[in-house]
């Protein structure tokens, strides 16, 4: 029988891989450390004297959670679009061989995350555990309720996309970081200066806002200080540009993991993080990060 203190160890050992399938399910540091946490409670309440492989067995476990939280976020967006089981579409008969496994992997970040956003969740877990963590199909469709047939389908929908998206960014102009900088100061100034129009200039029509929950909370408290009045996702330009229109007072732009981003530090102190994702010459995804979990992973240079 597995004892308490036996489980923890095993548990332990596989928190990073957990949180790590968890976060690219849910593309948020905070929700992926909910999703193992909540993996940690079902295996302490389960009878696992019949589980022979503990690691496949939280990793089902990590992947049912955020499947039900990618469902419940689609429905709190009242979005229409639903995954059909037998859809009429021809699978790839091309596997991502090594390399290209290696590329989807590394490219795991804002760009990549923006693309998930796009896949219904069906499609998002096929590819995530298939593609990036080499979970066999056999084992991802019940977790769909599907059948390895379809599993695969799933997989192959969410890799042309994917793949399309890549192909798209390898053929525009690669954005410098001078270029990256006007973009990030024109949106600075539009939203200081109450300019809708220079906002809707700065996004792509499908920008992608995300706030993590700290950061909705203050952003009512701060609202006096010029912070954007934040809900935990919108989707297109008029709703972000809506959200930023005469704030962002106090951000100043800085370096966050190697890229233009921007900051809010009074007195000097990092307590807000906007990281922003670009296609072209347009804003395609805002990152909000207030969480102190989060900003102490982040490398900050206030510019």
């Amino acid at each position: 029988m597995h004892d308490s203190q036996w489980l923890a160890a095993q548990f332990e050992s596989q928190r990073g891989h957990l949180r790590a399938v968890a976060l690219r399910m849910l593309g948020s540091a905070n929700e992926a450390d909910d999703a193992v946490q909540e993996a940690w409670l079902r295996l302490s309440r389960a009878d696992t004297r019949e589980v022979a492989n503990l690691a496949g067995w939280l990793t089902t476990v990590v992947a049912r959670v955020a499947l039900d939280a990618l469902r419940a976020r689609k429905t709190r967006r009242e979005e229409s679009m639903q995954w059909e089981p037998g859809a009429d579409e021809t699978e790839s008969a091309d596997e991502p061989g090594p390399e290209q496994q290696a590329v989807l992997a590394d490219a795991m970040g804002p760009a990549l995350l923006l693309v998930l956003e796009t896949l219904n969740p069906a499609e998002r877990l096929a590819f995530v555990l298939h593609d990036l963590f080499a979970v066999s199909f056999e084992e991802i469709a019940p977790i769909v309720g599907t059948s390895a047939i379809n599993a695969r389908q799933l997989a192959s929908r969410a890799r042309r996309r994917v793949q399309g998206a890549a192909a798209a960014e390898r053929v525009a102009a690669p954005v410098d970081s001078l270029r990256r900088r006007r973009v990030v100061d024109a949106f600075l100034s539009a939203s200081r200066n109450g300019d809708f129009a220079g906002l809707l200039t700065a996004l792509d029509p499908d920008v992608v806002l995300r706030a993590d929950p700290t950061a909705v909370l203050a952003s009512v408290a701060r609202q006096a200080d010029g912070a954007p009045k934040l809900a935990a996702y919108a989707r297109g330009a008029q709703a972000v540009a809506e959200a930023f229109e005469g704030r962002a007072q106090a951000a100043q732009p800085a370096l966050i993991d190697g890229e233009i981003g921007a900051v809010w530090a009074p007195g000097g102190r990092v307590r807000g993080a906007f990281l922003f994702a670009l296609a072209g010459e347009r804003i395609a995804g805002i990152d909000v990060v207030v969480d102190p979990r989060h900003l102490q992973r982040l490398r900050i240079e206030i510019l």
